[in-house]
């Protein structure tokens, strides 16, 4: 088994009396791509600020090739790399001059800006000012940029959050071929579950500083694989009270909606029950839905939040 690039080992971190980071550990192995999920204020940021060292944490450590920031600052710059959500560059440099401007800090050669340039398929707009750029245009700008040093752990946060559906399969597809022509690393933050369905090897499930769940995709679905969803809509708000008893593990519903999920244990058991208590309470439905747990399901089961919330 490799030897992991990343290791966090029970860490916490405090601001005043809240608890950001509450005892995590995690690892991060060469060439595999993770994605660190959690509704707004989970600690994912401060996480990930951790692992850049930004942050320091309070207690437990944080390894990173064998190194903490303790002692290695300028080694670590060498191994990572970042891309954020949003990057503010220079608006009347050209994008051939913006990445020479980063290669310059590396002293790298301008053969290693073409290569970049050509790696996130921005050889046409070489000489267009940022300015003139499209937001999926300025992300693979800030790509390619993060990619100049040929980091072996690259940390990106919500690198395609605005994007239209097109430029945010370009930057996948990007991602993938990273991962195949330099092994390399990938922390992601993301508000977008198909995002972190289609490019991470594991999924790491955040709130309240706390790992709730972490593991595989078929490992996060197939550890609550007895759960089974019943998805409805009314025409008015209903009491929760309706539904609990035996072969029911929880009800997700949204007053502002109308919306509920009903998560129970068998679909074929449980539906006829649920029919009979909407006709005894005169409950209208405009959607019914029987399915399977997803992952989008699973964690608003667990954080009692969508995604993006």
């Amino acid at each position: 088994m490799s030897t992991p690039i990343l290791e966090v080992i029970e860490v916490y971190k405090y601001f005043k009396n809240v608890k950001a980071v509450d005892g995590i550990s995690f690892s991060v192995n060469p060439g595999e791509f993770i994605a660190l999920l959690g509704p707004n204020g989970a600690g994912k940021t401060t996480t990930v600020e951790m692992i850049e060292g930004i942050q320091k944490q309070n207690k437990g450590t944080i390894n990173i090739s064998g190194l903490n920031w303790a002692a290695n600052e300028s080694k670590l710059h060498q191994i990572i790399s970042l891309s954020l959500q949003e990057t503010r560059f220079i608006d009347k440099l050209t994008v051939n001059e913006t990445v020479q401007l980063f290669a310059s800090f590396y002293k790298l050669p301008r053969t290693r800006v073409d290569e970049v340039i050509e790696i996130v398929a921005l050889q046409e707009k070489k000489k267009s000012y940022v300015e003139n750029l499209s937001g999926g245009q300025r992300q693979k700008l800030a790509l390619a940029i993060a990619l100049l040093n040929k980091a072996p752990l690259l940390l990106l946060d919500e690198p395609t959050t605005g994007l239209d559906p097109t430029a945010r399969r370009e930057i996948w597809n990007i991602l993938m071929s990273l991962k195949k022509s330099l092994n390399t690393s990938i922390i992601l933050t993301t508000h977008y579950m198909e995002e972190a369905e289609y490019l991470c090897d594991r999924i790491i499930i955040m709130d309240k500083g706390k790992i709730l769940a972490q593991g595989t995709l078929e490992e996060l679905l197939s550890a609550n694989n007895s759960k089974e969803i019943i998805e409805f809509a009314t025409i008015d708000n209903i009491s929760e009270q309706f539904f609990c008893g035996d072969g029911i593990y929880k009800l997700i519903w949204d007053e502002n909606a109308f919306t509920g999920k009903l998560i129970v244990k068998s679909i074929i058991e449980q539906l006829p029950i649920f029919l009979q208590k909407i006709k005894e309470n005169g409950i209208k439905l405009t959607k019914l839905e029987c399915r399977k747990l997803t992952l989008d399901d699973l964690f608003i089961s667990m954080t009692g939040k969508h995604l993006g919330d």
